[in-house]
């Protein structure tokens, strides 16, 4: 039996490495984490799928993170539903998120592995790393 939950309404920043460290300093587990992302552009489609290795992990994840408010959204939890009139093809395959929630008056509350941070693009953080490999690199030269 498969234990999927299915977490939405995510930022587009948010990685698998970051769901990780959420689910770790919550001292939960998972077995995988999938972060669905467009195939052409490689953007976060901001939902994921999160294997947990059993029916109580599973509650727990969802207890801890469906309406936890991270930037100006609440979170979506839920098990995982297997897509409608196909085969199951796995995660990646499951129908489209959940409408997301209204977060109008929700505090920015992010997990703790994520205080820090602050809502950018990719073009962003993209030109924000070549700017500090640049400044390391004129150091060492």
């Amino acid at each position: 039996m498969s234990f999927t939950v299915f977490l939405g309404n995510l930022p587009t920043w948010v990685t698998a490495d970051d769901i990780k460290q959420w689910l770790t300093a919550e001292d939960l587990v998972a077995d995988s984490i999938k972060v669905i992302r467009n195939h052409e552009t490689q953007e976060s489609k901001g939902f994921a799928f999160v294997e947990a290795p059993t029916g109580d992990e599973m509650q727990a994840i969802i207890r801890r993170f469906d309406r936890a408010p991270l930037e100006d959204r609440l979170l979506r939890a839920n098990p995982a539903q297997p897509p409608k009139g196909k085969d199951s093809r796995g995660p990646a395959a499951a129908a489209a998120p959940s409408a997301p929630s209204p977060g109008a008056g929700a505090s920015r509350t992010v997990p703790p592995a994520r205080a820090h941070r602050r809502k950018r693009s990719g073009r962003d953080r993209d030109q924000e790393s070549r700017g500090v490999f640049a400044t390391e690199l004129a150091k060492v030269l």
